[in-house]
């Protein structure tokens, strides 16, 4: 079912393939000279072309900090993140649509930046509503739409900046239960039919075995990969099956001691 990897603190990730995002020695410090305070400390991870790595940690490990320098929207304080071909569309858990256009208009936005030609523009739009299931939806506001629906725009949005890199942080957080398993059904599907490479970052222990190859735990601040997990299990996968169960009760326990590590220091 799964393959359990423990890592050192210093450890370091070889890969004997092409990396389609590859994190060497990443280091993430705020503050000013006496009063820093250090986010990630040391953080190696190589994600492979195809690959859906799930990030796990407790609140403030660092996962959403990681997820911005891998975008580009912020700079490591030491070591290099690598991404290979084009920047990586960056999916949030606020779908940040212009609630003023139409869902349409929304992704069209993101075509024209990543300079897709205006005759082009609508078709496209339409085709990348369809892939998530929301091809009736082009011409309506946001206001006309669910939690879930516009969740979908956002990823076909996030889809239409053209990169086969996906970073989604926390992206379904914020939704009914229902919602979120239908969703994930869909991030899965597109997953595999466009071969994405996919960074997620979450809290949700189940969520991230339902959805991964390989679950990546991170230490509590400062953020430290502690352990990974690769996982077998095939998809579609059923949050509630017993395989994503047992390995969920794993992982959390493993969770759970980091947590406590944490408070006693």
């Amino acid at each position: 079912m799964s393959q359990t990897l423990t890592l050192a603190d210093d450890a370091v990730q070889t890969t004997d393939h092409p990396s389609a995002v590859r994190i060497s020695h990443v280091h993430k410090s705020f503050g000013r000279p006496g009063a820093v305070n250090h986010v990630i400390d040391d953080i190696c991870l190589d994600v492979a072309p195809g690959e859906f790595v799930t990030l796990l940690g407790a609140s403030g490990c660092g996962k959403s900090t990681l997820l911005n320098m891998v975008a580009g929207l912020d700079k490591p304080t030491q070591g290099t993140i690598e991404v290979p071909g084009a920047r990586p569309a960056l999916m949030f858990q606020e779908h940040a649509l212009f609630p003023w256009l139409t869902a349409g208009k929304n992704v069209e936005l993101a075509l024209r930046l990543a300079g897709v030609p205006r005759a082009e523009r609508a078709a496209e739009a339409k085709r990348l509503l369809e892939l998530v299931r929301l091809g009736g939806a082009c011409g309506k506001r946001v206001h006309e739409l669910s939690g879930g629906m516009r969740q979908r725009v956002a990823l076909a949005r996030s889809l239409a900046q053209g990169s086969n890199v996906l970073l989604m942080d926390e992206p379904f957080a914020a939704l009914d239960a229902i919602t979120r398993d239908v969703l994930h059904d869909e991030i899965t599907r597109i997953w595999q039919e466009r071969r994405l490479t996919i960074l997620f970052v979450t809290h949700n222990v189940r969520e991230a075995v339902r959805l991964a190859q390989r679950v990546v735990l991170l230490s509590s601040r400062p953020g430290r990969v502690r352990k990974e997990w690769r996982i077998d299990l095939p998809q579609p996968r059923r949050i509630e099956s017993s395989g994503v169960a047992d390995l969920s009760i794993e992982i959390t326990e493993e969770l759970r001691g980091e947590i406590r590590r944490h408070v006693q220091h």
